[in-house]
């Protein structure tokens, strides 16, 4: 039997109304639930009707030898499905931080009924810039491919290292530094570069077509890992090739930098994520689709 990714998962009682939506956090690479959701969640919980709460595992060799393809976001998206499951979980809504962002579009692709609304904090789906020549169309991701290779040759060479080159730049503010970097170092080194070259390496841009229900696109403005053109290219992409016409998508930007809005900006997250509370709380979820 397969290793599961997520581990930790708890369950928090919110104190919000008997109609209130079922929140699910799902945090990004690198992080764990308190670190990426601490300054946020206690507000959350007052609204919501529910909390789901969970660790990507991220911290044992276990993973790095199962069969080639661990290191999938097809995986994970498997996982959080099940995690959802297990909780009972129907008609949610899901705030995925970065990586979780694009795992949360493909799982809500599977299984359509277990999401409500999706909040894409911080999200990419694909890292590399790329010109028509190299592809259907030009896309501004951020980096350029030698520069995503020699910072996959940096983790390998010097984890540690590359943790305390890293961080400060996708913190944002210095004050978030030392518990990022502590969360990161948790990582399995092995582990972390696998993961890492799913992510800045892979392309999910197919992931976005046609997404069953609405997003709301949160960017931090001045984030070096996913600038604000990758979020509007999603914008884009999603509303036109929505062919059912149900999921509406919107953006917001905050104006923070960093990777870590919730972090630096938590008020004005918070306010996004309230707005949406407040507008599913009596929406159905969406029907559930036969997928291939």
């Amino acid at each position: 039997m397969r290793r599961r990714w997520y581990a930790n998962a708890r369950e928090i009682v919110g104190s919000g109304t008997g109609d209130g939506a079922t929140v699910v956090l799902a945090h990004g690479y690198g992080v764990n639930q308190e670190s990426c959701w601490g300054k946020i969640m206690p507000s959350i919980v007052s609204q919501a009707s529910k909390v789901i709460l969970f660790d990507w595992d991220f911290t044992t060799t276990a993973h790095h030898h199962e069969e080639e393809d661990c290191f999938t976001f097809g995986r994970f998206a498997d996982d959080l499905i099940e995690l959802m499951d297990e909780k009972n979980v129907r008609g949610a809504v899901l705030v995925g931080h970065s990586m979780s962002a694009m795992v949360a579009c493909i799982a809500s692709k599977r299984r359509p009924e277990l999401f409500a609304q999706l909040i894409l904090l911080c999200a990419s789906p694909r890292y590399i810039n790329s010109s028509p020549l190299e592809s259907e169309e030009e896309y501004v991701g951020g980096f350029e491919e030698s520069a995503i290779h020699g910072m996959l040759a940096a983790m390998e060479t010097d984890f540690s290292g590359w943790v305390h080159g890293f961080v400060p730049n996708a913190a944002g503010d210095p004050a978030c530094v030392e518990p990022l970097e502590r969360s990161f170092l948790a990582m399995d080194p092995a582990v972390a570069v696998g993961v890492a070259r799913m992510i800045f390496l892979g392309d999910q841009r197919d992931a976005l077509d046609a997404v069953p229900v609405p997003c709301v696109l949160v960017q931090a403005r001045h984030d070096f890992a996913a600038p604000v053109v990758v979020a509007e290219y999603m914008r884009r992409r999603m509303s036109n090739n929505n062919k059912a016409g149900v999921a509406a998508v919107e953006l917001e930007v905050v104006d923070s930098a960093g990777h870590f809005p919730q972090l630096v900006a938590p008020e004005r997250v918070l306010d996004i994520v309230h707005d949406v509370l407040r507008r599913t709380s009596n929406v159905r979820p969406a029907v559930a689709a036969e997928v291939p």
